[in-house]
């Protein structure tokens, strides 16, 4: 009796209940990084953690609830999130060369190829994974993206020329794309977007179709042309590393390995929510044109040295530029995707 007494005590012993709170700047429903982490990431850990005998509670805030889009990579820093959610586009100065897959535009149209080729990347400059817990105090669970970009207007636009002089918006490191185009760029965020093109702040978004039909922007700006830059792998699953390394190795075994599959499916994902947006942009009746195969080449071909710029920005900010933008370009040659242009860089 009392060594079956003893048992069950060690037994609760083990056990812990553990509360997280996790959050994002974007809302659950039209950003795929934030459906997943509600809908996957959390229930899959509760799940896990149940099978390994301990209680997981999470306290969810997105759509800015806990922090905005601009303030949650320092929310799981300072421990006011334990998980965030986040686009690296919002920490331009933090995370800039975090954001090279925008330094690449017309890069690979398939999610889960640009995922991958990112993967690659951050498998091949260790130093983008330790960046998150050595300045930062972050571990990186996973990544997510971006589907295919493509840009919306409020009014109807047949060649380039007419661009020239509009303002268009986009998250930041994604603006010198219009610079061919001769637009004014506008830095914004998504919660900003509907009002800003109702109002004139802007008159177009540099964006994909999910959220460009989540987030109603279809209703202000009906225009959507398919340019094809491409998809963004730039979002982060990141855990507050205080936190994480308080809980016992068999959470921690969680926490990453449900990470690293938030990551796998996210391509996927991606991809449904790019037909997802298309067709509800259509459905809505939203004026879809495809931008001309010429017209996209010399686009991209305006962009050419954009890459070699920006990697050698990161090299004199003391960061890994030139290897992390030629490991990606390598693995996006790997995947089978063919650039409309040569990008080289140095």
């Amino acid at each position: 009796m009392l060594t079956a007494v003893a048992a069950l005590t060690a037994s609760t012993a083990l056990a812990d209940n553990f509360t997280f709170r996790i959050g994002s700047g974007h809302p659950n429903g039209p950003a795929a990084y934030v459906s997943d982490m509600a809908d996957f990431f959390v229930p899959e850990v509760k799940k896990r953690a149940e099978a390994a005998g301990h209680t997981v509670d999470f306290v969810e805030g997105y759509g800015g609830a806990i922090a905005g889009v601009a303030e949650t990579l320092e929310s799981v820093q300072n421990g006011i999130l334990d998980v965030g959610g986040y686009c690296m586009c919002f920490e331009p100065a933090k995370l800039f060369l975090h954001n090279f897959p925008y330094y690449v535009p017309f890069g690979p149209q398939d999610s889960s190829n640009a995922m991958t080729a990112a993967r690659a990347t951050y498998d091949a400059v260790p130093w983008l994974t330790e960046q998150f817990s050595s300045e930062y105090g972050q571990v990186l669970l996973g990544l997510h993206g971006w589907d295919n970009y493509h840009l919306g207007m409020t009014d109807p636009w047949e060649t380039v020329d007419d661009l020239k002089g509009i303002k268009i918006g986009g998250a930041g490191p994604n603006l010198p794309w219009i610079e061919f185009a001769g637009g004014v760029p506008v830095q914004s965020t998504l919660p900003d977007g509907y009002l800003s093109l109702q109002t004139g702040v802007y008159n177009g978004w540099l964006m994909l179709p999910s959220a460009y039909f989540g987030f109603k922007f279809h209703e202000p700006a009906p225009y959507y042309t398919l340019v094809g830059f491409g998809a963004m792998p730039v979002n982060a699953l990141t855990m507050n590393k205080r936190k994480f390394d308080s809980l016992p190795e068999d959470m921690q075994k969680i926490m990453m390995e449900v990470g690293a599959e938030y990551e796998a499916q996210a391509g996927a994902k991606l991809n449904g929510r790019q037909a997802w947006g298309l067709n509800g942009l259509k459905e809505a009746g939203a004026t879809i044109t495809e931008l001309p195969a010429d017209v996209r080449a010399a686009w991209a071909q305006s962009l050419s040295e954009f890459p070699g710029k920006q990697a050698a920005e990161a090299n004199g900010r003391n960061m890994p530029g030139s290897e992390v933008l030629n490991a990606y370009l390598k693995a996006i040659e790997a995947s089978g995707y063919e650039m409309p242009v040569a990008y080289t860089v140095e």
